[in-house]
């Protein structure tokens, strides 16, 4: 297939049976790992102890895209052919069946990376004659020509995907411009700034987004990249727009039949499925069977809101939802996480609870930025007097 792709949920052709299960074991070869589940690291929820962790440390931060998170894996198939897959967090792999994608290699651009993972997120970018164009915005490199990279510090991972990996891409359309069009995607580095930067971010980073926005991502410097939850990146989302990801559970009333029911020929209870359902959120514990899920809370739809659920004419119970806390204390359903294999394990819950209790604000992290780069240029000068010491 030429051309651009026209999902982003849905990049490509989509892996399953024998060659997925395949598929799962050479990438955890490549990362000289012995689990199979989706290697990407995952951010824990901003909370206030969090403004403190940005003065001890060196962060970058980010704006965090309103896209599709995934891992892009550069191969080559059984041909010796260039080969691309998006991993997703269900750990599904999309097979990019489009042979006009070609990451060149720095000094020879008919040959191709291969065992190359990089991370990044798939998004919808607004053009300023109104027209979408799907974009990849790499933030992150697991391997490169398997040399795993997760040791290194952030800046060094950065500076060896756009060296090896993005600069010679951005050169061949420089090269050929016309290929532009032939392609399902384009990549992207995504800019990071001192996790001082606050200001440059909200007021010139954000306003000039070509793409949606739900947040900030603040990623330290020093610490490896870690496969699963990760301390190290966080999060940050206005208080009013944290989200949990649950189960939908719903009960359905059983009622008595009305007298014209009756008369109809309906005489036994049964369950109306035209009523609003009491519907319920569950979370993950992990582990099997039943008891791997629990109760979290009740989620309030509204008659008009079941009329359009309903309307949808698609399955409903045991969907992933995201939600949100009104200021009633109620919980709202805003969208459907079909892009999630399974709902926020409790402990997330917890977290995502914790910054909403917290509401670290933008006027709050305004008001942390001094006291951060104090702190970084602090960091900074001691090293340089530790270098000195040691000449």
């Amino acid at each position: 297939m030429d051309g651009p792709i026209t999902s982003i949920s849905e990049p490509g052709v989509k892996a399953s049976g024998p060659l997925l299960a395949a598929m799962r074991r050479e990438v955890a070869n490549i990362l000289d790992r012995n689990q199979t589940g989706f290697p990407g690291a995952q951010p824990v929820s901003f909370a206030r102890q969090h403004l403190e962790e940005l003065t001890r440390q060196d962060y970058y931060i980010c704006e965090k895209s309103d896209g599709i998170r995934y891992l892009l894996y550069s191969t080559e198939d059984e041909a010796g052919q260039e080969a691309h897959y998006l991993i997703d967090r269900k750990n599904d792999y999309w097979y990019i069946n489009n042979p006009n994608l070609h990451f060149p290699l720095e000094n020879n651009q008919q040959l191709f990376h291969v065992r190359t993972i990089t991370d990044g997120e798939l998004v919808w970018d607004t053009l300023p004659d109104g027209t979408k164009e799907p974009r990849f915005l790499i933030f992150d490199c697991l391997v490169m020509d398997g040399q795993i990279l997760m040791d290194r510090t952030l800046d060094k991972r950065l500076a060896y995907v756009k060296e090896r990996l993005f600069t010679p891409y951005k050169k061949l359309f420089k090269e050929y411009p016309d290929e532009r069009k032939f392609q399902p995607f384009f990549l992207e580095m995504k800019p990071f700034q001192l996790a001082y930067g606050i200001e440059m971010m909200f007021k010139q980073i954000l306003p000039s987004l070509t793409h949606g926005n739900d947040g900030l991502i603040f990623t330290c410097r020093n610490t490896p990249y870690k496969h699963g939850t990760d301390p190290h990146i966080l999060k940050w989302k206005p208080p009013e727009e944290n989200t949990v990801d649950c189960r939908l559970k719903l009960v359905f009333p059983t009622v008595e039949p009305t007298e014209e029911e009756r008369s109809m020929g309906i005489t036994e209870p049964f369950v109306d499925y035209d009523s609003v359902p009491h519907s319920e959120l569950i979370i993950f514990k992990g582990g099997s069977g039943p008891e791997q899920y629990e109760y979290f809370a009740d989620v309030d739809i509204s008659e008009e809101e079941w009329e359009t659920l309903k309307g949808l004419e698609e399955p409903l119970n045991d969907r992933i939802v995201e939600c949100r806390l009104d200021e009633q204390g109620r919980w709202h359903i805003n969208r459907f996480r079909d892009d999630k294999h399974e709902a926020n394990h409790k402990t997330t819950v917890m977290s995502v609870m914790e910054s909403i209790r917290d509401g670290v604000s933008e006027k709050d992290l305004y008001n942390a930025a001094g006291r951060i780069r104090d702190s970084w240029k602090a960091r900074q000068a001691r090293q340089r007097q530790g270098k000195e010491g040691q000449q």
